[in-house]
């Protein structure tokens, strides 16, 4: 071999390691790819990372979960599983390793599903079925909640809690339905269309987390289109929090668990009732004692103007008055009385003056005829009985 003139240019270990690091990294379809194989050593220390070996029949890959990424994961990991993870393609310099840093793990066939699951929605969604005006309210204080789940799962026993702990005043219909398998769509299209659950004023449909496959009766198109198709508003509460179905895009509103569901189903609790009743309570007091404070003065107002009108007020006053008149009359009488008096006694004396006792008190006699009466004026009148009036008394004498 013939030397070239120019002389190769030699690396580090570093360096070369850092270039071909370098090169895995910017290519972009490295960066976001899907390996399948079997899992092998896998190894989970104190870190939390997970550590193993993918490998099919003729090659094998080294792969790393970093711990955050390993927390959010539900799938259990064990040796010989067949599965397909997403990551990208790195270096690990100190060792010289290329290999798969992990951030999804799925068992093989869930790739299938979700396209699936993508184009069901995508269809489903162009027919209008997940539209935001479809969508109607909760409504804040539910008489009946139905529920469709599976009757010995522990979903309904949490759902169950949680109602009689926030509401427990509230009727609970369950139609009870398998949530998993091939019977479960058309039992769960049968439960939501109950006539039990037709006198709900909302539907709880849920279940337990679980893979893809296990939630995929509520990807099913026609238990879909029931939960859309629904005159009462459903609340959907499938899985974990960062499960969804095509259920939850269909539903009225979507909770990211059973428990969360029926909470959302009861937005006023027996505790904001009663803090509600004790606030009208105390509202209706102030507002009688203001009524009643305010009727009180009114009242008062009335009643000092109906004294002042009062038929009584008048009849003391023309009372006083009569009182007043009659004490002048009495004192104008009195003083009459007096006047007349004095007059009478002055008409007295001047009677006495002129009476005949007064004459005869000077001496001169009245001389009367005992038989009649009558007054001897003249001889020719005297009788043989005659009386004799002087001024202490009479006598009688005879003619001679």
């Amino acid at each position: 071999m013939q030397p070239s003139l120019f002389p190769a240019q030699t690396f580090t270990v570093s360096k070369l390691t850092f270039l071909i690091r370098k090169l895995l990294e910017e290519n972009e379809s490295l960066q976001d790819v899907w390996v399948q194989g079997e899992i092998s050593n896998l190894s989970r220390p104190a870190s939390g990372h997970v550590y193993f070996t993918l490998k099919d029949a003729n090659a094998s890959l080294k792969c790393v979960m970093w711990k955050t990424s390993a927390a959010r994961m539900k799938l259990t990991l064990r040796d010989g599983m067949e599965v397909e993870v997403h990551g990208k393609i790195g270096i690990y310099e100190p060792q010289g390793l290329y290999q798969l840093y992990a951030d999804q793990i799925r068992p093989v066939g869930e790739g299938a599903l979700y396209q699936e699951f993508m184009r069901l929605k995508a269809q489903l969604e162009a027919e209008g079925l997940f539209d935001p005006e479809r969508k109607r309210p909760i409504p804040e204080l539910p008489r009946k909640i139905g529920i469709v789940t599976s009757a010995t799962g522990a979903a309904l026993r949490d759902m169950l809690n949680t109602l009689r702990r926030r509401l427990p005043l509230v009727e609970v219909l369950l139609t009870p339905s398998p949530v998993q398998g091939v019977d479960a769509p058309p039992a769960l299209v049968k439960a939501l269309n109950s006539p039990i659950l037709q006198s709900s004023d909302v539907i709880i449909l849920a279940r337990g987390g679980g893979s893809i496959e296990d939630l995929w009766a509520f990807n099913d198109e026609r238990v879909v289109r029931a939960v859309a198709s629904s005159n009462i508003p459903i609340i959907s509460g499938v899985g974990h929090e960062t499960d969804f179905t095509l259920c939850d895009f269909a539903a009225d509103l979507r909770a990211p668990t059973p428990t969360a569901a029926a909470e959302l189903a009861t937005p006023i609790t027996i505790q904001d009732l009663a803090a509600t009743v004790s606030n009208l309570n105390s509202l209706i007091l102030s507002s009688t004692l203001a009524l009643i404070s305010s009727k009180q003065f009114s009242l008062e107002s009335l009643a000092s103007q109906l004294r002042y009108l009062s038929p009584a007020r008048l009849i003391q006053s023309e009372s006083q008055r009569v009182d007043e008149l009659s004490r002048r009359a009495s004192s104008a009488a009195f003083n009459r009385i007096i006047l007349e008096s004095k007059h009478l006694e002055g008409t007295g004396k001047r009677l006495e003056a002129l009476s005949p006792l007064a004459v005869l008190a000077r001496g001169y006699a009245v001389v009367t005829r005992k038989e009649d009466g009558s007054v001897v004026s003249r001889v020719a009148q005297a009788s043989d009985e005659m009386k004799v009036r002087v001024s202490d008394g009479e006598f009688e004498v005879r003619k001679s």
